[in-house]
């Protein structure tokens, strides 16, 4: 059995627990819940023996040895490690905490990730490093920016459960923020569902390019009709979500998950990630590109947004740990960081070009 069919049965098992998790959440029944997790626990599984069966087949086609070999060169394969680490932070909370509905929040996560892979086109074939690519650094430099990049997603979906358990007024700030974030976010997954059923399962297109059919079913459309339709859609679908969102603070309080809790799940997610990040991605990273191109920083568009997304970290656990900022403001700075790592990870790679184009499709 090679890596992509070990993979496709964790993606199944991750789509599938996606769905339980919400369910669960929604109507709060434990066999459902327990179903959800064995899942997830089979999915990852199956994921992180294709992730070493891919490993070893790279060693063996590049002949570099384990350390250069990992499989972490391309988009696909970034996005496959980040999957790992993600449901791998949720399974240690889900058994530390014996809570399963930070599963809801969490899953969609990996599975928007898992249809971005599905629908994107892009490559899942083994090709061979770039020059760049060539080095020991390459091991502790990617899998310490996933590690952390994972961490940062736990933290976004903990402070999203944060502020939707405090907000008791669908005129304050933060229920409008968290409510919009959530109805984007439903918005993004919707579309790419019908873009996987279109283009994949209908097989009403031949192209693999991202650029050529990401949200083509939806909002980029070449009919206006459905352009115009979509964008109704979307604006009445979050308008449901700000109208219904208070109902998820009586959800969540039902799982007995305190606001401080959540609060302090988030803290430490940022806790464990901002250092890993430091050292990994920004250091680490530093140190490989003297060796690779000559120079430690060049303002690459890549290190430029590492750096910004440090900087809105950085900013959290300074006004938590020296200004004693809690709650709302702490949970927003969350919600803003992870929006600035998720452009540093792909909004870089498919918008902008620089010394890091390696990490393109």
């Amino acid at each position: 059995m090679d890596n992509s069919t070990l993979f496709g049965i964790a993606s199944i098992m991750y789509i599938l627990a996606m769905v339980l998790y919400i369910t669960h959440f929604v109507f709060k029944k434990n066999a459902i819940g327990w179903i959800a997790t064995l899942f997830t626990v089979i999915g990852f599984v199956a994921h992180t023996i294709s992730f070493f069966v891919r490993w070893y087949e790279f060693s063996q086609i590049e002949g570099l040895g384990i350390i250069r070999a990992v499989p972490l060169t391309n988009l696909y394969e970034s996005i496959v490690f980040f999957v790992w680490c993600l449901i791998l932070g949720y399974l240690i909370i889900e058994f530390r905490f014996k809570n399963k509905s930070l599963g809801a929040f969490v899953t969609p996560i990996a599975g928007m990730a898992l249809a971005f892979i599905d629908i994107s086109g892009m490559s899942k074939e083994i090709h061979p490093l770039v020059p760049a690519l060539q080095s020991n650094w390459l091991l502790a430099h990617v899998t310490m920016s996933f590690i952390a990049y994972a961490a940062f997603a736990i933290s976004f979906a903990t402070a999203l459960m944060y502020l939707s358990s405090v907000s008791d007024s669908k005129r304050s700030k933060s229920y409008f923020i968290w409510t919009t974030v959530l109805g984007i976010f439903l918005v993004v997954i919707i579309a790419m569902g019908l873009d996987f059923v279109l283009f994949k399962v209908a097989g009403m297109s031949h192209k693999v390019f991202l650029k050529s059919y990401l949200f083509k079913a939806s909002f980029r459309n070449d009919s206006f009709s459905i352009v115009l339709i979509s964008s109704i859609i979307a604006v009445v679908l979050m308008a449901l979500v700000w109208r219904y969102g208070i109902e998820l603070k009586k959800i969540i309080e039902a799982f007995n998950i305190t606001p401080d809790t959540l609060d302090e799940l988030t803290y430490k997610s940022i806790a464990v990630g901002f250092p890993v990040f430091t050292l990994g991605g920004l250091i680490f990273g530093a140190v490989w590109a003297d060796q690779a191109w000559g120079r430690y920083w060049s303002w690459d568009p890549k290190e430029t947004w590492s750096l910004i997304t440090w900087f809105i970290y950085a900013f959290y656990l300074h006004a938590r740990l020296l200004r004693g900022w809690r709650g709302v403001k702490t949970a927003l700075i969350a919600l803003l960081g992870f929006v600035s790592t998720i452009f540093t990870y792909l909004g870089v790679n498919l918008l902008l070009s620089g010394l890091h184009s390696y990490g393109s499709m």
